[in-house]
């Protein structure tokens, strides 16, 4: 499979590049674009303050750059937290998308979209500031409604970014429990 995995506000830290390492083991093609260019952080905050300062357009401008020569081939778009974000505008895009595996993130849908069964998973903290019980049951509807297949995968008492080992969110039984039912995911597409 070929997969366009997104990084979160924190920049592309090594735990996107481990992740992409276990992807690649597992017989995946993958891409990590670096959105933030070669800027990281070390609190949420200062990613989101640098996000706000380049504007979601750009972002979303940078992203479908760097997957543009690859979208020919019926990508797998992924993401982490604010990469989800940017993964799901992408797939809910592109019609040769082949998938979409959201870990710690969603996103806003738009009323016109529309997708053929597009096989979505997603994995997010319980509870999760960032992903509200109401936020994410709305999003689920929403995403059933534009025509995806969406599963849902929770992990009480997990932090927000728990698959990160470089941030104190980190859970390893959630993290690990996460990758296991993700490869199983991809594997299926």
């Amino acid at each position: 499979m070929d997969i366009m995995l997104f990084h979160s506000t924190y920049g592309l830290r090594p735990a996107v590049r481990d992740a992409a390492d276990r992807l690649r083991a597992a017989g995946h093609e993958v891409w990590t674009p670096d959105l933030f260019e070669g800027r990281t952080f070390e609190t949420v905050e200062e990613g989101r303050a640098f996000k706000d300062e380049i504007g979601v357009d750009e972002l979303l401008k940078r992203a479908i750059l760097a997957a543009a020569p690859y979208s020919e081939r019926g990508l797998v778009y992924a993401g982490f937290s604010l990469g989800a974000a940017i993964a799901q505008t992408l797939a809910l895009g592109d019609e040769k998308a082949r998938g979409l595996l959201l870990l710690h993130g969603t996103s806003d849908i738009a009323e016109n979209a529309s997708v053929d069964e597009l096989p979505v998973q997603l994995h997010v903290a319980e509870p999760d500031a960032f992903e509200p019980d109401d936020w994410l049951t709305a999003w689920y509807l929403r995403m059933g409604r534009a025509g995806a297949d969406v599963e849902v995968h929770r992990y009480a008492g997990a932090g927000h970014l728990y698959t990160d080992p470089g941030l104190p969110d980190y859970d390893k039984e959630a993290a690990e429990s996460t990758w296991r039912v993700a490869l199983g995911f991809l594997d299926s597409l």
